[in-house]
């Protein structure tokens, strides 16, 4: 991935909360049929190794747990926000007419090893506490849990699913949010975001490091 250093993300924390509010992640593998792509709810262990890992499963009629073999090396991508950023925000613009169309974004790419884990501990455990993490941000009164349903069913369950963990070796991330700009231009497009309701943008824009004036 192409990273100009003055979007290179290195703050950790940034990094763990772009992978935990977008755990949509899509896990690249090189199967025997090229690269392949699946998109898959990712769960990340801070606590796990020196870097963390990522905990998931996958339907067991995906064949990825299959053409895939324990220490592969993968990579999973994870998009945070993004934000098309029209001129007519920077203030500057209406000055010199010097200013594009951009786009703002951050994406995280995790590369670490593959690990297939079929086992039911394993399963049970990634799937409570992916379901405890999306049951309360989804603002359940009660959220589900496994007990819920009756035990035959969700060994049923269970049996047609394949857990996967990667061990997380580097993180490569990006924060492409107008550092490079004047503080002016760069509010304008906060204030041009807010307007059109994408907050999420604006505040990861107000959040950003901004490099200093070589």
């Amino acid at each position: 991935m192409y990273i100009p250093p003055h979007f290179a993300e290195h703050r950790t924390e940034e990094i763990h909360r772009i992978i935990t509010t977008h755990p949509l992640g899509v896990l690249v593998v090189n199967g025997p049929a090229g690269l392949d792509a699946s998109h898959i709810p990712f769960d990340f262990d801070a606590a796990s190794g020196e870097h963390g890992s990522l905990l998931a499963h996958i339907a067991r009629r995906n064949p990825l747990w299959q053409d895939s073999k324990d220490g592969d090396d993968v990579m999973v991508i994870f998009r945070g926000t993004d934000a098309y950023v029209s001129p007519n925000w920077y203030p500057s613009k209406h000055e010199f007419h010097r200013q594009v169309p951009t786009w703002n974004y951050q994406v995280v790419h995790v590369h670490g090893k593959l690990r297939i884990r079929d086992d039911e501990k394993f399963l049970r455990r990634v799937v409570a506490r992916l379901t405890r993490t999306h049951e309360a941000r989804s603002g359940q009164e009660k959220p589900w849990k496994m007990g819920d349903s009756e035990p035959e069913y969700i060994d049923r369950m269970l049996a047609a699913i394949v857990g996967i963990e990667i061990d997380i070796e580097r993180f490569t991330a990006v924060s492409k949010l107008n550092q490079h700009k004047d503080e002016r231009d760069r509010l304008g497009v906060v204030q041009g975001l807010q307007g059109l309701g994408q907050n999420d943008a604006a505040e990861a824009m107000l959040q950003a490091v901004i490099p200093p004036k070589s």
